[in-house]
């Protein structure tokens, strides 16, 4: 199956739609129902994977003629996963307990093509800087980062939070790997350039 308009992406977020579409290839996207609660004494790695593992079985089972990807983002703050704050309170709560802190977020990427899954895993070091209350809300307050991990943008105004960013794939901290996503839709035989 060598068919791009066959592709899909089992998510709805405007981000990974965004870098996806920078492969210039024809896709779908389709909601994956997934529960994403994590199991007792799952690490931030094991969640990601996952989740990127399960949303990809769940759409590929709807199109299984497609190659289908799933992605998941979790914020690992010293081995505990931190999810999508939902809204304003929740977000000045992460960003006053990561201030001043490292946090690892572990985006996990997932193929499913041909009854088959692969995945793989980019993890992206976030150094941030002292940050005063009044700031996080002001930032919280402009930018409304409550549908992503760790509350903030990095794409956005969320990138004046930082210190430092330690990555080999930029395009991870956003939402979606795409050094590892081509890698994996090359090896499931998807011809790119």
């Amino acid at each position: 199956m060598s068919d791009p308009a066959r592709l899909v992406l089992a998510s709805t977020s405007p981000y990974r739609r965004e870098l996806l579409a920078r492969l210039q290839l024809p896709f779908d996207t389709v909601r994956p129902e997934v529960d994403e609660t994590a199991l007792d004494g799952e690490t931030p790695t094991a969640l990601a994977l996952r989740l990127a593992v399960a949303k990809a079985a769940a759409v590929a089972a709807l199109r299984p003629d497609a190659r289908v990807i799933g992605s998941d983002q979790v914020a690992d703050f010293g081995g505990a996963a931190m999810g999508k704050p939902g809204g304003r309170a929740a977000a000045i709560a992460q960003l006053e307990a990561m201030s001043g802190s490292s946090v690892a977020f572990r985006t996990a990427v997932a193929v499913a093509s041909g009854g088959a899954v692969t995945s793989a895993l980019d993890t992206t070091l976030v150094h941030f800087r002292r940050l005063g209350r009044a700031e996080i809300e002001r930032y919280v307050d402009l930018e409304q980062p409550f549908d992503c991990a760790g509350s903030f943008k990095s794409e956005g105004l969320g990138i004046t939070l930082f210190d430092a960013i330690e990555s080999r794939d930029p395009t991870a901290l956003v939402g979606l790997p795409l050094l590892e996503t081509i890698r994996l839709l090359r090896e499931s035989g998807l011809a790119l350039p």
